[in-house]
């Protein structure tokens, strides 16, 4: 970093951190932390924790070794990341590990980190850094001669140089820090970035916030694209919204899309209506436009989604594949004739409050709620069953067509029917001659 460069207001409690590592990412750490909305963890943060188990034992060890054993720094840290605050925001943890054997330790217990920074700086910036440092006893507030010195008389007078930043000292944690990033590297092939430090904070940070945001590379499904087909009243709707309550899925109903269009009185919309009044299905060409506009907003590319009502046969799963949105997970949800017909033609609605009830599953129990229920039109016994029968007819192609689709059995309590999509969803697809070329990169959970 240029010393002639606009100084940068250094946080407290950076000493320890700057002092092993030689470099100011601390300050990245926390700007992360605010940027994310994460929760900030560090060795230092972890000793000072009274509520951790093991953490009176790790500070007998640094007081009477100088340094706490790899499995010790796991045990503390596997049970600090069970808090409630890391699994709700995440986290970012600064400082540790600090060699290979650390970071296999953190392995072994199922501590592995989506992203790993290395941020890295010639070491004559460095040993400056190092050198110019002053911690103000009083707050613990670290300051710098250079970059950050305090306005206040008051604090000039009670600065302290600390401890174990000699040039020796600075040049032994250097040289210890060169033979251990290799082998930490060595641990995160894959998830992990070099960033040179030396330069101004804000573009480091600009790089760091780049990377961590972005999804590693991977054949896996990390964007969950779900495909669930069925016949009328198998429980699409209600599955699809459960993935999307719990994996943030975007819900694409099909029928919701087309409706839409004609509602908002789009060019589109005008050329589907007819379509709506004469009770045929939409053209292909016109369906299709509507999906990929929908498939393509950053929210679906992003988040993944869920989408049900489409395709209906097997010419759309082709031309929905040739456009670029192809399902990695299908589900087909099986479920009997006269059951679907239990379960629509028995289903009304409550136009005062739009309550949904049924009359063996769920009747009303105000006899002036019963007499006002209104049924959809589209809930006759003839238009179910008529669907029903166009379903069975093209079913049979669809399934030969997704040859990796998972049959589920649709006449069951629907959070059954949820945990087995769940967990379909999160575990790898089973190794096919088809799909052997992926066989050295599992699919990873969401």
């Amino acid at each position: 970093m240029d010393a002639s460069s606009k100084p940068h207001r250094i946080p407290p409690a950076m000493g320890i951190y700057a002092e092993r590592h030689n470099i100011f990412q601390l300050m990245q750490a926390l700007w992360l932390c605010k940027h994310l909305s994460a929760t900030y963890l560090c060795p230092e943060e972890l000793l000072r924790n009274k509520l951790l188990h093991r953490s009176r034992e790790a500070l007998v060890h640094q007081k009477r070794e100088g340094k706490v054993p790899s499995d010790l720094w796991a045990s503390m840290l596997e049970e600090r990341l069970g808090d409630v605050d890391c699994v709700k925001l995440g986290w970012v943890l600064d400082g540790f590990p600090e060699t290979r054997k650390q970071a296999l330790q953190l392995q072994s217990v199922g501590i592995a980190p989506r992203h790993v920074v290395i941020l890295k700086a010639p070491d004559m910036v460095l040993v400056e850094r190092n050198l110019g440092k002053l911690v103000d006893p009083l707050t613990h507030e670290v300051y710098h001669t250079t970059f950050d010195w305090p306005i206040d008389f008051t604090v000039q007078k009670r600065l302290v140089r600390p401890d174990g930043i000699s040039p020796k000292a600075t040049a032994r944690r250097l040289l210890e820090s060169h033979r251990n990033i290799p082998g930490i590297l060595q641990t995160y092939p894959n998830n992990h970035k070099i960033i040179n430090a030396d330069q101004p904070c804000a573009d480091v940070f600009a790089q760091t916030l780049n990377f961590v945001q972005s999804r590693p590379h991977s054949e896996a499904p990390y964007t969950p694209r779900v495909l669930l087909l069925g016949p009328p009243g198998s429980g699409k709707s209600l599955q699809a919204a459960l993935l999307v309550q719990k994996y943030r899925l975007v819900n694409v109903c099909f029928g919701d899309l087309l409706r839409e269009q004609v509602a908002g009185r789009t060019a589109m919309g005008d050329l589907i209506k007819p379509f709506f009044g004469s009770g045929y299905p939409v053209n292909d060409s016109i369906a299709l436009r509507v999906l990929k506009d929908r498939l393509a907003q950053p929210d679906c590319l992003s988040r993944g989604w869920v989408l049900h009502g489409f395709p209906r046969d097997v010419d759309q799963a082709v031309l929905m594949k040739q456009m670029g949105f192809e399902p990695n997970r299908v589900f087909f949800l099986n479920l009997p004739t006269d059951v679907a017909m239990q379960r629509l033609c028995q289903r009304a609605t409550d136009p005062a409050s739009g309550e949904r009830y049924h009359t063996v599953f769920k009747p009303p129990s105000d006899e002036e709620v019963h007499h006002r229920l209104r049924r959809n039109p589209r809930d006759t016994p003839s238009r179910v069953e008529r669907k029903a029968e166009v379903y069975a007819r093209q079913v049979v192609d669809l399934e030969e067509y997704y040859e990796h689709a998972i049959f589920l059995n649709a006449d069951q309590d629907p959070y059954t029917i949820f945990e087995n999509i769940e967990s379909r969803l999160v575990k790898p697809l089973p190794v096919t001659p088809a799909r052997m070329q992926f066989a050295a990169s599992p699919e990873g959970h969401l």
